[in-house]
Order: C-alpha cells, then structure tokens, then sequence
C-alpha cells in the first residue's frame, strides 16, 4: 500500500499502477446499451516515482479511456506528460517533493513547473483538456491520449486554470477561475469565459479577503459564486517548515455574488460560520435567491490544522447541503441546511441542466457498514430528498458517477450512470453501467478489466458524435 500523507490508510486502492496498457476487447457481464457510443474519460494521481511527504493529491496524472461502441468495450491509460513526469522520466528518479516543489538535490536545469494535471478531464470545443487547478490546461489527444501540451488559447491565457469549469448547456460557454493568482499562496484571483468556439472572451482579476484553497466554484444561469473557506494558504507557514495550506476556522467563510452580466467591481461578499465544499452538485435562480447544492463538511479532509495536527474525521466527512442566498435582503450572511444525514462526495448531474433548476442528482456515498471509503451511489430529488441508494459488497469501492443522457432530446435523468469500482478482493476494476433511474437494481453492465484503476478524482463522458 502507498503510504501517502493525509490519506486514511483504509484506503487499499491508492498505489499507483506501474504500466501503460491498451485493452481493445474487454469481458462485458450483462448487456451494454447499444446507445451508448462515446468514451467515458477519467483522470486522477497516479505517481510515476514516490516523492517524499508524498500527498495524494500532488501525483502525476492518468488518464483512463473507456470507450463504448455498438454493445463492446475497450480501454486504454496514459500518463499526461507534463514538464514535471518528462523531467523525472528522463531522471528515473523524483525530483519534486512535498507540495511538488523541486527538490534539493534536483538539477538545476529541473523545469520549476510541478504540473501534474490530474484533476479532472472535459470535453470544450473540440479541444479534450487535462486539468488541475494550479497550472494551464494540457491539451489531450483524443483517441490516443497523447499529451499535446499547453493549452493557453493563443497566448490568451496565463496562470491557474481551475479543475472544475461549469460549461453553459444554453450558450456553450466555459466559465473558469483561478486562485494563486500574481503569487503563491495570495489573495489574488481570476475570472474568465472561453466560448463556445474556443476563443477567450473574458479574464477579470479580483482579491479574495483571504488567500485559500478554491477547488470548485459556483455558476447559475445568471450569477457566479466564488466559495473562499478557511482552508487557507500561507506564505509565512511554508517558509518556516508548516503547512502551505492548513484549517484556520477563525477566519470563517465568505461567498462573492457576481452577476454574470456584470464584472468582479460587483461582487457581493456573503458571510457564514467556517465550513468546508469541495464540490458543488448545482445550482440555479429563483426570483431574487440563488440555490446552491453543495457536499459540505465542517471541516477538510486530507489536512491539518496550522500547527501540523490532524482534524476531527467525523467533522471531515460532507453531506449534501443546501446554500440559499437572498439577493434582495440587507444581510450579508446566508442559509445552510443539510439534506440527507449520510455522507457522500463526487455529485454529478445531468450536465444539461447545469445552472438551472435540475430535479435529479447523483453522488457517491459512504455505508454505515464501512464508514471510510466510498462504496455506494445516492439518487436524490430536486429538494434534496432521497430517492434511492446502492451499496456494494464491503471490500469494493467507487468512483465519480457520471451520467450519460439516452439522447440529446431524452427527460432529464433518463439514462444511465457510469462509475468505476474496485474490486477489493479481486484487486481488480470494473466499469459499472446503472440505469440512472434506478440505481437501486444494482449494475444493467459491468465491464470488466483485468487490472485495478486507482481511486481518482474527476472524469467525463465525450459522446461519439
């Protein structure tokens, strides 16, 4: 098992796997709908060497291609080949350590450049992306996998690009963010818009009150919320040996309101006790309030306190939660409700309704029975009630469900839900095809691999067409 910082050791799915591989014809245990033609494209930390302070979150990226045709499977990995994975591959050693800096005794002719672009893989005019929110995109081949490189849209883009953009189902439009913005580890950030033809329309700075981890934002049909939690970056703390990022609740939580039809000089910010997001399930107007539907704990998991010590995991853990922002009232503060009582991570819609009122949403859940990994799905409502549940068999485990529409003009929710699992005792993966209208039934297909696929991150489906 690797031991990496910041990561339960319950967690047996996490070493890396040491090979690149393609699998043409993959065993499918049931029937795989005939509909569903495309490649569901899946990315997460993958190391090529163990670094020291290793933390799960800094490993290279891999990609896993499943691609889906006429009723058969296929597969194939690639690492995405960042300055950072040529540099140590060409070595045959690390040479980045904790938080991907270069190392000491790394050559001086070591890229600075720790990208590992592992975050997330989307689909945007007609460019297949790479992501994780410190760095550009990397441009991906999309039948090969190949690494193309930097994707900076002409020149047009430079710093951080996050790993969670919202693409607008009415107009195409990407929006994104960035963080760390000027320097490491400050107050400065950044908002832009790529359109539908992929050309950059928009880049805006602004400071955030405070220098913290974004991982994901929020986007409505007609307003941006930019999340800043107390999980907070530090200069001074990195210098002197502490965490760069740690948990500094004293600071509480601000939300900024932007309307998208203004700029950053609009931005409303709203207050609320410190908590932790992140990731956003959706959101949407109503009138002059903002819905916002969020997997929200009380406090990170995977990090520790400014001192270096660890944090409570029972307040670690999210729940769905629902924000409501009233846009008319005088406060600057905002509500909170949770929805469901069991813990989960990775919501996913159906991203045809993303911004704007969805009735179905999906995430991965934890089993009371097996209370530190994620072994099972949840079907919620539009409220946030429970409409169904799954668990796998104690030892498996899941990734990211992703919801693949039936066609292009299919109700909302009417198709089907992918996820990889593992295997634990066959210490394999499998590729698990739901009815997304009824997860409760278990798996309509299972596709089978012979080797596992380490607990990732994001991923998403790229139709044929």
């Amino acid at each position: 098992m690797l031991q990496v910082r910041g990561v339960p050791q319950t967690w047996d799915n996490i070493a890396p796997i040491p090979m690149e591989c393609d699998a043409p014809f993959l065993t499918i245990k049931g029937e795989l709908p005939r509909e569903l033609n495309g490649t569901l494209y899946r990315n997460g930390a993958n190391p090529q060497f163990i670094s020291p302070n290793a933390h799960w979150f800094f490993g290279d990226g891999m990609l896993h291609a499943f691609h889906l045709e006429n009723g058969r499977a296929s597969y194939r990995n690639r690492w995405v080949r960042t300055p950072k994975w040529l540099a140590e591959h060409a070595a045959g050693r690390p040479l980045y350590g904790e938080f991907n800096m270069r190392l000491k005794d790394a050559p001086a002719s070591t890229p600075r450049d720790g990208n590992v672009a592992n975050t997330n893989v989307v689909y945007h005019a007609g460019r297949l992306l790479a992501l994780e929110e410190a760095h550009l995109p990397m441009q991906i081949e999309r039948e090969t996998l190949e690494t193309r490189g930097y994707c900076d849209y002409g020149g047009a883009l430079q710093g951080p690009f996050t790993a969670h953009p919202k693409i607008d189902p009415v107009t195409g439009e990407m929006l994104f963010f960035g963080y760390n913005v000027g320097r490491p580890l400050g107050r400065g950030m950044m908002h832009g818009a790529i359109d539908a033809s992929g050309r950059l329309t928009r880049l805006e700075r602004f400071k955030a009150p405070y220098s913290a981890m974004v991982h994901d934002f929020i986007v409505t049909a007609k307003h941006v919320l930019f999340p800043i939690l107390p999980l907070t970056g530090s200069i001074w703390r990195a210098v002197r040996g502490k965490p760069p990022y740690a948990w500094e609740p004293r600071k509480g939580s601000y939300v900024g309101v932007m309307p998208r039809s203004g700029s950053v000089r609009n931005i409303r910010w709203f207050r609320t006790e410190p908590c932790f997001v992140f990731h956003v399930m959706n959101a949407w107007d109503e009138g002059n309030t903002i819905i916002a539907d969020v997997m929200q704990s009380e406090a990170p998991p995977f990090f520790t306190d400014t001192d270096g010590r660890s944090l409570d995991p029972d307040k670690s853990r999210a729940r769905l939660c629902r924000w409501t922002f009233d846009l008319a009232g005088r406060s600057d503060s905002f509500q909170r409700s949770y929805l469901d009582d069991i813990n989960g991570e990775f919501p996913r819609i159906d991203e045809r309704r993303a911004g704007l009122h969805s009735r179905h949403g999906w995430y991965a859940c934890m089993n009371p029975e097996a209370p530190d990994v994620l072994s099972g799905l949840v079907h919620v409502g539009g409220d946030g009630e429970r409409r169904a549940r799954y668990f796998l068999p104690i030892g498996d485990t899941i990734g990211e469900p992703v919801f693949v529409p039936r066609s292009r003009d299919s109700g909302e929710a009417d198709g089907w839900l992918l996820a990889v699992v593992w295997r634990g005792c066959e210490n394999r993966s499998d590729l698990a095809v739901f009815n997304a209208s009824d997860i409760a039934a278990g798996p309509i297909a299972l596709v089978q691999l012979g080797h596992r696929i380490p607990d990732g991150f994001h991923g998403n489906w790229v139709a044929a067409d």
